[in-house]
């Protein structure tokens, strides 16, 4: 028997012990590349952002949970940068939103304002009775503050920016007008706490400078996106913005903080002095 004769049967096992293997070792590797593999079908990095908007229908309850999706650092700086809008560092209140505005701190700062307002005008009315008897909660004061606060806070900013995507000004979207006007009401907090006195110079003295803090913070963070308009069209926005702003001012002051207020609930005598005292404000 040759050499080769005797090295045929091991040759023959060895190949057979190969092949043997590399079938079990492929059995049990997983398959690399397979049709729906998520290897060959990457993801768009877009789709992990829950952020957009644009992916979330505008009647389901995700589409305005994001709005109120900020945590309280957060809302601490805008209320900072709304109180402190004359300090030389501190950026825009737009460029402070980075994109993310959020409706949780508008919300409950207008509704702050709302208590306070019939809060303080109830002890403001308190002090300035004249021994007539019982003194009775005007509830009034409250559906007032409600519609006057939420009301301006919601459709003065919706307005705004649809004048000014009218006029072709695309440096704003509408909730970061809601949240532009909603900090400037954390002035309003501070006034009314403040307000409550009988003495008609302080009251206005309070409100006049709460007007001009807010009127400055509003101002100064609107005229960049106003100034991209016409010259005519973006002066007549600036002087509606004062306006109204001074309007919702002076609603204040003689709704809650007047000796003879309209919403005082009283004899015909109140009532005939708060509106004389209104006709000689306009």
């Amino acid at each position: 028997m040759t050499a080769t004769q005797q090295l045929s049967p091991i040759l023959t096992k060895f190949s057979y012990n190969s092949v043997i293997r590399t079938v079990t070792s492929t059995s049990h590797s997983p398959p690399s590349h397979l049709p729906n593999s998520p290897n060959n079908h990457p993801q768009d990095p877009s789709s992990f952002s829950s952020g957009s908007s644009s992916k979330r229908p505008l009647w389901t309850l995700p589409f305005y949970a994001q709005f109120f999706d900020v945590n309280t650092t957060t809302v601490l700086h805008r209320c900072r940068a709304a109180l402190l809008p004359f300090l030389p560092r501190n950026p825009p209140f737009l460029d402070t939103l980075d994109g993310n505005p959020d409706l949780y701190g508008p919300f409950w700062i207008a509704t702050t304002v709302v208590v306070i307002l019939f809060l303080t005008g109830t002890i403001s009315q308190y002090l300035s009775r004249q021994d007539k008897g019982h003194f009775a909660y005007d509830f009034k004061l409250l559906s007032g503050a409600a519609g006057l606060v939420y009301g301006y806070t919601a459709f003065v900013p919706a307005g705004l920016w649809a004048v000014l995507k009218w006029f072709g000004a695309q440096g704003v979207e509408l909730v970061e007008c809601w949240a532009l006007y909603g900090y400037a009401n954390l002035v309003w907090i501070a006034v009314a706490l403040l307000s409550w006195s009988p003495l008609t110079a302080l009251n206005y003295a309070l409100v006049g400078l709460g007007y001009a803090l807010s009127v400055f913070f509003l101002v100064k963070n609107l005229y960049p996106v106003i100034s991209a308009t016409e010259k005519k069209t973006s002066q007549t926005l600036l002087i509606v913005v004062v306006l109204l702003h001074a309007g919702l001012a002076i609603a204040i002051k003689i709704l809650f903080f007047a000796h003879g207020s309209p919403a005082k609930k009283g004899d015909g005598g109140d009532a005939k002095e708060g509106n004389e005292r209104l006709r000689s404000l306009f």
